[in-house]
Order: C-alpha cells, then structure tokens, then sequence
C-alpha cells in the first residue's frame, strides 16, 4: 500500500511540533509552497499552542519592516491582502489588507484593515502600521485612517474608529506585533495596555 504525502499543513505542524522547532527549516518550507498550498498550511495552525510554538520559534529574526508588508513601489491605496488564520476557537478565517498611504500622507505608515465575516458587528477594525525601533511593524488599532479619502480602493468599507460599539470589545487599546516565519508569512501576537493578550494569527501574502 502506497503512504499518502503529507499535506502542507501536516507538514507544517509537524515541523512546529519538532523539539526545538527550526525556524529555518520551517521558512524554507514555506517558501517552496506555491501560494496556494502556503495558504493550505497555515489553515492548518489551529488554537493558540500551535501559534504561541511558532511566534516564540521566530523570536531571533530580525524585526518586520514596512516594505516587507507592501513593496515600498507600490502605488498609493493599491491593495496588499494576506490570508489569515487566528488562535482563536470559531471565526478563524480573516484577511488584512494592506495600503500605502496617499503621496500627501504619512510616508513611515501603512493604512489596512480585517476583512471577515463578522465585520457586520465588530466594525472593519481599522488599523495603522508603523515601525517601532526594537519591535518593528506594528498594527496599531488605536489609530485609523482619515474618514474621508476620495480614492479609497472600491471594495474597502468606510472607515469607523475602534472605540465605539461592538468594536470597543475587539479592537479597543490593541496593538499586534509582527514577527517574520517566511518570506510571505508573518505570525503576529496581539497586546493590549502592553500586555500580551494569548491570542496570535499567522498571515500568508496572496499571490
């Protein structure tokens, strides 16, 4: 009888699993996969011991840059999306979308925001990413940007702050810290009041 090849995922969380986990081998992995399958395989990183493996295995890289987000030769509001899969235990399937600001705007930000299912209740969670000097990429939800930008790309919602309604339960105070897996695959890790909250999710650039 012939043995099934494991899957990407498998794969992947064997590789997490592994005592140390390798963080070389782990981003070789990931950078052979077409995107498709690099999409597979992060599906595969449910619940937060799996995420929380990969976020402290990556811990020695070198801090996330903006560019490494959205090309710094991206056009102005051209859209950038990562496939996401968070830590938590229902809704776990997301996306970020990223954008660089207008050319009369901040040049050491980006612009995004969560696409997903429950966004009819908990608002579009909004964010801006800046670089901190010991950190690196931030996704800070405590600003947002402007509510009124003429050339927003078409599919993004309006823009809505953070602190009010349902959006105050989710996004309120957080800021989430990026650190680099592959070259496409980031895992971040949210925090509120500087705090690390226990709740990780692992992005995977589409394309």
């Amino acid at each position: 009888m012939v043995r099934a090849m494991p899957t990407p995922g498998e794969r992947l969380v064997s590789l997490v699993r592994a005592e140390p986990p390798d963080a070389a081998a782990i981003a070789d992995f990931l950078d052979r996969l077409a995107p498709g399958a690099r999409r597979e395989a992060i599906a595969a990183l449910s619940g937060p011991r799996l995420q929380r493996r990969l976020y402290e295995a990556v811990a020695g890289r070198p801090p996330v840059t903006l560019a490494e987000l959205v090309p710094p030769d991206a056009p102005p509001l051209r859209e950038v999306l990562f496939h996401g899969k968070n830590s938590l235990p229902a809704f776990t399937h997301f996306q970020k979308r990223f954008c660089r600001p207008p050319r009369n705007g901040a040049a050491a930000e980006l612009w995004g925001y969560n696409h997903q299912s429950l966004a009819w209740l908990t608002g579009p969670g909004y964010f801006v990413v800046h670089e901190e000097p010991a950190r690196g990429a931030a996704i800070d939800y405590r600003a947002v940007p402007p509510q009124r930008c003429p050339t927003w790309p078409p599919s993004w919602p309006p823009v809505k702050p953070n602190d009010v309604g349902f959006s105050r339960l989710v996004y309120r105070d957080m800021v989430d810290y990026l650190r680099r897996v592959g070259r496409d695959v980031f895992i971040g890790s949210a925090h509120r009041d500087g705090k690390e909250l226990g709740n990780y999710f692992v992005l995977s650039r589409d394309g």
